[in-house]
């Protein structure tokens, strides 16, 4: 339990006030909707445990969804819940009784006086479904984001979204970077982040995608499927292509790639077609070193130096250089904090006799031992 709170504990910072508790317990409760995963579960309990408030706001949300999974959910984590939001969605259905025939009799009034009395009902709902924001995160550093639907994104290092959310299509646009999206469901409003010429559209998943100009796109899902097509597919397009993903999936009719849990798609940046996507099954190992990012962490299981100071060079500011270039093909393995730096040269003096200096402009240059 003690890994689950520390796993959790990033994307509970900064959410002390009473609306990013509102904000995180829907995000629970979308997530309930969708089925939570073992570590998910705990996770919840470890969170609810941290501040009687988070309990009572969880309780106090669902008691407005509208869908008996939620509450199953809840009895078998929390025994005592469902009784409690039982007992609040039988005021709210009173209050909600009350509502509807003031809406109708405030109707029915407009309608015998002006028809346009009620102009701002469909901007309101347009606002409230719109939505534009840019996420960046800065070399090294790695932020959390909580999107109006409750959608989680994960940003890594140097990496930069565009979202543009509207009534039809939540889009987003990965302009570079890697990012971890964990989707609400809206089977009404497709979730398609836009990368390079590709596009990737989300069926309630949680998946995780790697862009850098001029090297090819990573896409792993962990949870759910993911529908690869053009970037200039139709909204429609889309819409009747998830339809089909979720019964009777023919990707050469749809000109589409479909890569579900556990797999791995790696798609060339300039690839015209995605029915040619090459798609690996994937180990949960090789899950956990590929996202180990999400945890601020870097995993190598023997590939050459050169490649891993590649890797590590996309969390610092400062360069490698391998003067001796015997070393570049060094088989590296290992843990390493992605910002640990001076660790890193520590372990490659001591295990492989690499000595290092740094050059006047922060260029880390290494050498062989004599």
């Amino acid at each position: 339990m003690g890994n689950v709170s520390q796993l959790f504990s990033q994307e509970c910072k900064n959410k002390n006030n009473d609306n990013n508790i509102q904000e995180l317990a829907c995000l629970w409760i979308s997530r309930m909707d969708r089925g939570l995963t073992t570590v998910e579960q705990q996770q919840l309990v470890v969170w609810c445990n941290q501040n009687s408030q988070h309990h009572s706001t969880l309780l106090e949300m669902a008691s407005f969804w509208d869908d008996l999974s939620v509450l199953h959910e809840l009895s078998a984590l929390f025994p005592l819940a469902q009784a409690k939001v039982a007992g609040k969605r039988h005021t709210l259905a009173t209050i909600a009784l009350v509502a509807s025939f003031a809406l109708v009799s405030l109707i029915s009034i407009n309608t015998l006086v002006n028809e346009s009395f009620l102009p701002f009902l469909p901007s309101l709902n347009e606002q409230n479904l719109s939505q534009t924001q840019t996420l960046k995160t800065k070399i090294g550093e790695q932020k959390s984001f909580t999107l109006q639907d409750g959608s989680l994104i994960q940003l890594n290092t140097n990496s930069h979204i565009e979202v543009a959310y509207n009534a039809e299509q939540r889009l987003l646009t990965l302009v570079k970077g890697e990012a971890r999206f964990d989707v609400t469901k809206d089977n009404n409003r497709p979730f398609t982040v836009i990368v390079g010429a590709k596009s990737f559209t989300a069926l309630g998943t949680v998946f995780n995608v790697q862009w850098h100009h001029n090297q090819a796109m990573e896409l792993v899902v962990t949870e759910g499927k993911v529908l690869i097509t053009q970037a200039t597919t139709s909204v429609n397009d889309l819409k009747e292509s998830l339809k089909q993903a979720n019964t009777s999936f023919a990707p050469d009719q749809l000109a589409a790639t479909l890569v579900v849990s556990g797999e791995k798609a790696l798609i060339a940046e300039h690839a015209t077609s995605t029915s040619t996507t090459p798609i690996e099954k994937v180990s949960l190992d090789q899950i956990h070193r590929d996202l180990a990012w999400q945890q601020g962490m870097l995993i190598f299981e023997g590939e050459p130096l050169s490649m891993a100071l590649a890797e590590i060079s996309r969390y610092t500011t400062s360069s490698f250089e391998i003067v001796d270039s015997e070393l570049a093909e060094i088989k590296v393995a290992g843990y390493f904090k992605a910002d640990d730096i001076d660790g890193l040269l520590s372990s490659l003096q001591s295990n492989f006799g690499i000595n290092f200096s740094k050059k006047p402009d922060g260029t880390i240059l290494l050498t062989a031992a004599n």
